[in-house]
């Protein structure tokens, strides 16, 4: 199973991501080992999840919210996790 995701970072920035684990990469991120942006915005939280039916749908998806504003993207997270809580992202794998 694919997924999207949203982080929130410690500065307030929000990064999104695809993966098929989500618990693995969300490690990955805090570990600081996922990517650059988010190694320096340390803790991240996962704020938002989508399943997607596959892969290469998981991709399309990350591409429409990357181009998303930042105020869209709060309305995203917020329609899906109103207090904006960390997701348990073992349920995410």
């Amino acid at each position: 199973m694919a997924y999207v995701y949203i982080l929130e970072c410690c500065d307030g920035t929000l990064y999104t991501g695809s993966a098929n684990n989500v618990s693995q990469r969300l490690d990955k991120h805090n570990q600081g080992i996922a990517s650059k942006y988010t190694r320096s915005r340390l803790p991240v939280k996962l704020v938002y999840v989508e399943k997607a039916e596959s892969w290469s749908a998981a991709l399309k998806r990350e591409i429409v919210i990357k181009k998303l504003t930042h105020l869209r993207k709060l309305n995203l997270i917020e329609d899906f996790n109103p207090d904006r809580r960390p997701l348990l992202p073992k349920y995410f794998t």
